[in-house]
């Protein structure tokens, strides 16, 4: 690692504690980033800091170290269930990860206390150890903590015990607001004293968060890092280890890429993106299968208690494959990344620039590459402008084979990869419309036949985005595709009993009467639109010039000429008739 730093610990202004330095050395971290020696002494003279760096800067030791040494110096020692820090992060993994680099610190200081409150547990079993063990400093994720508060008739007074709360700290703060959290936020935050420092730390700065600031700190200091050797007028997002690479290639041939370049590439640690967490299911099983004597791990966020095992499984690893959704893009520190690979580009630009940052992290050299389509090509200039992200062109991936047959044979030998492989590509496609560059990303570009074939399709799915449409140059598989089996003996027995419930439920049931079909979801007109449609029809009938009675006396005028028309009545009995509704409609 290359000390691209601000010094070494002993130049700060301020005294770090003597237990903390030798954790430092122990840990090997000998010189400081930019990023710590900002925001260290500012926490410490309690200042509240809002810190905006590139991601992979160092930030989780710019907020742990002021946390312990803001906690050594309160004047009336914590008791076991009184809470000093709260730590609250967007997922599970980076959790852990702090709580992690927490415990390094806090053994050198047993009279601190640390407890995790995350998803993927049980919340009654957080309630017994907080119970039991109390802790002084909460790691947390907002929806496990907003409901650890509502606890209060199970006997867990959390809102009593961070009454003596010195520090909060809100990581990955702009994600914390991207992933829909800002109701929990404010929620969690009318618990805590407004005496308190607070540090918010991001990798961007949006709208959204200069609220959260306005918010929830008093008088920040705020603190933008810069990577050294730029401008700060085109500052990288990006760390400048990071060598960032785009490559171009057809629907078809990109997952064919991917395999070539990951056998090429055995002995690293990659990570691979894919937009949604179907496709990761899919596309990670037919890794598994083609790229031999390398441990590849899938992880994304329907997957609810497996999560945590699987990532610290893959952070102990020196090279594998780790096959994930943007879960894995933020703030999550794993050692050692050589490559991170984006197969879809994310459906934010900002989204971008922290899948790269999972590596040429604290000043190691990373790769990151991004597979585009050929009509995708303007992204990488969007990328350039729009995030100070450049992007180099690499040179063609050398000694790609054709893997998709191999995969056509694992959807007709197991009818679970068929599944996957027909969800994949529907969730691919409705992601793909509501990418936030939608004058790049745009649905009625893509070319099905390529992007079906891509995915090793043994046919089309039954989608609204291709209802109408005919594709003469997909060649769909001559099997009947109903007659594939599950491997799985269960899920095959499950099957069938499932198709005869419905057959029998076919022959009993009366003809269905035709109903409309739901437009393609990327296409569905918004509620919006629709009551704006509703309230213009109220107005036009509520304006129109026929009431009530000129419709009658329309009716009744028409009545009376049929009658004439047939003969049963004369003209002059006509007129007279005529003559009397009128004198009766319009009164004496």
């Amino acid at each position: 690692m290359e000390n691209i730093t601000d010094g070494t610990w002993d130049s700060l202004p301020v005294q770090l504690n003597e237990k903390i330095l030798q954790t430092l050395e122990e840990m090997k971290f000998t010189y400081m980033t930019p990023v710590q020696s900002a925001c260290i002494p500012l926490f410490m003279n309690n200042k509240d800091v809002a810190a905006e760096a590139v991601t992979g800067s160092g930030k989780t030791l710019a907020f742990v170290i002021p946390i312990i040494e803001l906690l050594l110096k309160r004047e009336e020692k914590l008791k076991k269930k009184q809470v000093g820090a709260l730590v609250i992060t967007p997922t599970r993994e980076l959790a852990l990860q702090i709580s992690e680099v927490m415990g390094m610190f806090i053994q050198k200081f047993p009279e601190f206390t640390q407890i995790l409150l995350i998803g993927g547990s049980n919340p009654a079993e957080d309630v017994e150890k907080f119970k039991e063990h109390g802790g002084n400093i909460v790691i947390a994720t907002p929806g496990r903590l907003e409901d650890m508060f509502r606890r209060k008739s199970e006997g867990l007074e959390l809102a009593s015990a961070v009454r003596s709360l010195d520090v909060l700290v809100l990581d990955e703060a702009d994600r914390l607001l991207d992933m829909g959290f800002e109701a929990s936020l404010n929620s969690i935050l009318s618990y805590l004293p407004k005496q308190r420092r607070t540090g918010l730390f991001s990798a961007t700065q949006t709208q959204e968060l200069e609220k959260l600031v306005r918010a929830g700190l008093r008088n920040p200091v705020r603190i933008t890092v810069k990577e050294k050797g730029q401008a700060a007028s085109a500052t990288q997002k990006t760390p400048a280890r990071l060598s960032n690479y785009y490559t171009i290639c057809r629907a078809e041939d990109k997952f064919n890429n991917l395999v070539a370049f990951l056998r090429q590439h055995k002995h690293e640690k990659q990570l691979v993106f894919f937009s949604t967490c179907a496709c990761v299911e899919f596309f990670g099983r037919a890794l598994e299968s083609l790229v031999k004597k390398v441990t590849i791990h899938c992880i994304h966020g329907k997957m609810k208690n497996k999560r945590s095992s699987i990532f610290s499984d893959f952070r102990a690893l020196k090279s594998g494959i780790l096959v994930c959704t943007d879960i894995m893009a933020r703030g999550i520190d794993i050692p050692d990344v050589n490559w991170v690979l984006q197969y879809d580009p994310p459906s934010s630009a900002r989204a971008f620039v922290h899948r790269c940052g999972r590596t040429a992290r604290i000043g190691n050299h990373g790769n990151a590459l991004v597979f585009l389509l050929p009509m995708e090509e303007p992204y990488v200039d969007f990328l350039s402008i729009n995030q100070k992200c450049p992007l180099q062109k690499m040179s063609p991936i050398k000694d790609v084979v054709d893997v998709l047959p191999k995969v056509k044979a694992m959807a007709l030998a197991d009818r679970a990869m068929f599944d996957k492989g027909m969800r994949a590509f529907v969730s691919y496609v409705q992601a793909y419309a509501k990418h936030e560059c939608s004058l790049i990303f745009r649905v009625k570009d893509l070319d099905f036949v390529s992007l079906a074939n891509g995915f090793a399709l043994l046919r089309l799915p039954k989608m609204p985005e291709l209802k109408g449409k005919t594709f003469p140059d997909f060649v769909a598989t001559t099997v009947d595709t109903d007659s594939i089996r599950y491997k799985d003996k269960n899920r095959q027995k499950q099957r069938q009993k499932m198709l005869a419930e419905l057959k029998a439920k076919e022959k009993t049931e009366l003809p269905k009467k035709n109903f409309v079909k739901n437009k393609a979801w990327s296409k569905q007109k918004t509620k919006k639109e629709r009551r704006k449609k509703r309230a213009a029809k109220r107005k036009h009938d509520e304006d129109s010039d026929m009431d009530e009675e000129y419709m009658k006396e329309l009716l009744e005028d028409t009545r009376l000429l049929k009658k004439l028309k047939k003969g049963q009545i004369s003209e002059e009995d006509f007129e007279q008739q005529l003559t009397n509704s009128k004198q009766e409609a319009g009164g004496p």
